[in-house]
């Protein structure tokens, strides 16, 4: 069972599996129809496209950010779309960092679900590697899948609040880290959201940082290295991720887990969802 990584040639061997699916999770925020493009041009062969604003997040509304989590019902009802079940290894990929195969990963393992892992490197290790593509829209049976969410479930906007008006994260006894690049965490580079800055108190460590130049998650000794000293002996159970909207912030919780430090949780409203309410503080600087 892959719960992590894997790498292409490891996934080669598995394409014609019927336990194993592929989902392609390429996407651009600011052109959202290029990842569904992209898919049709060329994919890894057997791979359906998921699509971050209609498979992985719910509508947005008046109060939530720009990403909103599905219900767990829904959610479930388009993994069984995808042909996914207990049985089922999942693979997701992008277009090569892994932060949006990464919110596919968390969301199965948020309904249970621990076989599933992401492409190292992404379609771009795929087409560097040489390996075989495919353009057909092919897709797979529908099975059953049964949501059973973990115990650690997504912290809400009103938790964050609580713990910065208790002086929580100040403290250090709950860390609330953005996988935001370093100058939009400060505030000074805000280009999707309407306010910029960070929730007072979180420390920042982007998403970007778990990554090689190729695009490649770092070995576990070195991610874990880098984020030992983000955590400062602080256990990973009293960690939550965020970002602008709660897809680079699965990124991190992934490089956790691949770093040996597991049991983060996620706060998936995150930065857009935050600053819906206006008497919420803002922090900014580094």
């Amino acid at each position: 069972m892959h719960t992590t990584l894997i790498e292409p040639q490891e996934l080669l061997e598995h394409l014609e599996d019927p336990d194993w699916a592929i989902i392609d999770c390429r996407f651009d925020l600011t052109r959202p129809g290029w990842g569904a493009t992209s898919w049709a041009q060329a994919h890894i062969p057997h791979a359906q496209y998921a699509d971050l604003d209609r498979d992985l997040s719910a509508a947005r509304s008046a109060h939530s950010g720009r990403h909103p989590l599905p219900a767990p019902a829904e959610l479930a009802a388009t993994f069984g779309r995808f042909g996914i079940d207990a049985r089922v290894q999942v693979i997701a990929y992008d277009q090569g960092s892994g932060m949006y195969a990464a919110r596919l990963w968390w969301l199965l393992r948020w309904l249970g679900h621990q076989s599933v892992a992401v492409l190292n490197g992404g379609f771009a290790a795929w087409e560097r590697a040489g390996l075989p593509l495919g353009r057909a829209a092919t897709t797979r049976p529908p099975r059953s899948f049964l949501a059973r969410p973990g115990a650690r479930l997504p912290v809400t906007t009103a938790e964050v609040a609580a713990w910065v008006a208790q002086g929580e994260l100040q403290r250090g006894a709950t860390l609330l880290i953005d996988a935001r690049a370093a100058d939009r965490f400060a505030g000074e580079n805000e280009t999707l959201d309407p306010v910029a800055g960070h929730v007072p108190g979180a420390r920042n460590h982007p998403f970007a940082d778990n990554l090689g130049a190729d695009g490649r998650f770092l070995e576990p000794p070195e991610l874990r290295r880098r984020w030992q000293a983000t955590l400062q002996g602080v256990p990973a159970e009293r960690v939550v991720t965020m970002c602008g909207s709660g897809v680079t912030a699965c990124h991190n919780l992934l490089a956790l887990e691949v770093a040996a430090l597991p049991g983060a949780g996620l706060y998936g409203g995150s930065w857009s969802e935050w600053i819906r309410d206006p008497s919420h503080a803002v922090a900014r600087g580094p």
